[in-house]
């Protein structure tokens, strides 16, 4: 039994995260910033947190991560407004990242988007173009902390049903349900040879297990 993490836990993808884990005799801790949505993560048997990532300092997040064995970043500030962006999508994502070195908590996963890149190619005219900036600056941050880390690039996510296969060998974006998004989160927390690396996926053919290991 592993204790996970998981911020933005009403997120679409966090909500079928949890269920995974719970029913392989994981504990997940659902972050939420509405206690209203806890109802919703009890329901997918997750213990929800009420806990404003936007605002609290990276002691508090500390607190937050201690006792736990990952954390999984699926939080996002959902566009629109850059400086929400930036507060969410990189301030408060490196708040987390290190505030789980502080707490002793090493394995950590973030959940990107395929294109993510500081040569992303956005133009600064692009609304997409401040998030964009931000998840690129976030993903580097992680790369450079002493955490066993894993960034996972989904392409565009659908409300397809799960097909627990994946391409993740893709060069260019295509598309991925978020039920398969969510099973290769699972997958990549108890797969050891996913530590240390970027994996940019689609859906595809293989077993998403037997991809993530190669």
């Amino acid at each position: 039994m592993a204790r996970i993490l998981i911020v933005g836990g009403h997120g679409k993808v966090a909500l079928l995260l949890a269920p995974i884990l719970t029913a392989r005799g994981d504990e997940v801790t659902a972050v939420i910033r509405d206690a209203a949505q806890a109802d919703d993560v009890r329901a997918m048997g997750a213990l929800p947190e009420v806990f404003d990532i936007e605002r609290e300092g990276r002691e508090e997040f500390a607190e937050l991560i201690a006792g736990h064995d990952a954390v999984v970043w699926s939080a996002g500030a959902g566009g629109g407004n850059p400086a929400r962006t930036r507060a969410v999508d990189f301030e408060a994502a490196v708040r987390s990242m290190d505030a789980a070195e502080d707490a002793g908590v090493r394995r950590y996963v973030m959940v990107s988007y395929f294109g993510s890149s500081p040569q992303h190619g956005i133009p600064s005219s692009d609304p997409f173009h401040a998030y964009a900036e931000a998840k690129a600056e976030a993903d580097e941050h992680l790369r450079a902390t002493s955490l066993d880390w894993t960034v996972l690039g989904p392409s565009r996510l659908t409300l397809g049903e799960e097909t627990g296969r994946i391409d993740a060998t893709a060069e260019t974006s295509g598309e991925v349900s978020r039920a398969d998004v969510a099973a290769v989160i699972a997958e990549t927390l108890r797969t050891p040879a996913t530590v240390g690396r970027t994996i940019r996926f689609n859906s595809g053919d293989r077993p998403i297990a037997e991809a993530l290991a190669d």
